[in-house]
């Protein structure tokens, strides 16, 4: 498949005013407009007409990063992640579902910031499952509502109606609270004013040894060159599908895939079931391969 052309550029927060008003020349486009680009891109990959998809919706990218300004990152970084997840949008719209391409892209948009987010964070202040990542993203936002932005412990009415709205328990409100109220420390610090001794100097080292370690890599390895193996039996829906639903952190909708296909949630399931028995069939077999070889 073509690439995108390239798309104005945000390098700094110095040039975040001259870059949103660049931005602002590019025309919105009318529906019956969107969709004859649109068709050009997806039936004869005409780089022109994704460009020009890709510029009439920089002004929503750029609108959905500001959303994201208070987890401490440069919002050019932002915008700049969220118009990758506009061209990975653009490449895989399809018109004829019947809905705007604006309305499509906020998925990828989104997506590709809040990845971002969590990548740039650290994992001492980041939880790593899906309600941790829900708390994460909405903690902030909650507590403006409320109005509870002053500093230290939340009061526990406004924890528990945070963990009641959120549907996590309110120990973890008032863990991930502290975690995003706390900076980061150095492992390099000094103990001591004289500068004697760091931090890191007494980090016990509580990991298996290394024979441990490198037998575990080859087992995942063998697994995951497996997992590809198999993947391979699939179609690119049912790959996509069984991703989604069953490989992700945070599985996607019946709801949200029926509308990206065009097809019935009970469409989706039955897909998602054939081929997540396809896939364990096709595992099996190629187990077996290797035990025999």
């Amino acid at each position: 498949m073509a690439s995108l052309p390239a798309v104005p550029t945000i390098s700094s927060e110095s040039n975040l005013a001259r870059y949103l008003q660049e931005i602002r020349k590019f025309p919105m486009l009318q529906p019956e407009e969107e969709y004859m680009l649109a068709k050009r891109w997806t039936e004869h990959e005409d780089a022109e007409a994704a460009h020009r998809l890709v510029t009439s919706h920089l002004r929503l990218v750029a609108k959905i990063a500001m959303g994201y300004r208070g987890y401490g990152l440069p919002v050019s970084e932002l915008i700049s992640e969220g118009n990758v997840g506009m061209m990975q949008a653009v490449k895989r719209f399809d018109p004829d579902r019947g809905f705007r391409l604006a309305t499509y892209a906020m998925w990828w948009i989104r997506a590709a910031i809040q990845e971002y987010i969590l990548h740039s964070w650290s994992l001492v202040k980041m939880g790593t499952t899906a309600a941790q990542k829900k708390l994460f993203f909405n903690l902030r936002k909650l507590k403006g509502q409320m109005q509870a932005i002053e500093d230290g412990d939340l009061a526990p009415e406004t924890v528990a109606k945070i963990a009641q709205t959120l549907d996590v328990p309110e120990q973890d409100v008032v863990n991930m609270n502290r975690r995003l109220a706390s900076p980061d420390h150095s492992l390099n610090a000094p103990l001591r004013v004289d500068g004697e001794g760091e931090w890191q100097d007494w980090l016990v080292d509580e990991q298996e040894s290394q024979e441990i370690r490198l037998g575990e890599r080859q087992e995942l390895g063998k697994r995951k060159a497996l997992l590809a193996q198999a993947m391979k039996s699939l179609n690119e829906r049912e790959r996509h599908i069984l991703v989604e639903r069953r490989l992700k952190e945070e599985p996607t909708t019946l709801e949200d895939l029926s509308q990206e296909y065009g097809i019935s949630r009970e469409r989706v399931r039955q897909i998602e079931v054939r081929a997540f028995e396809k896939l364990q069939k096709a595992i099996k077999a190629a187990a077996m391969e290797q035990r025999l070889a």
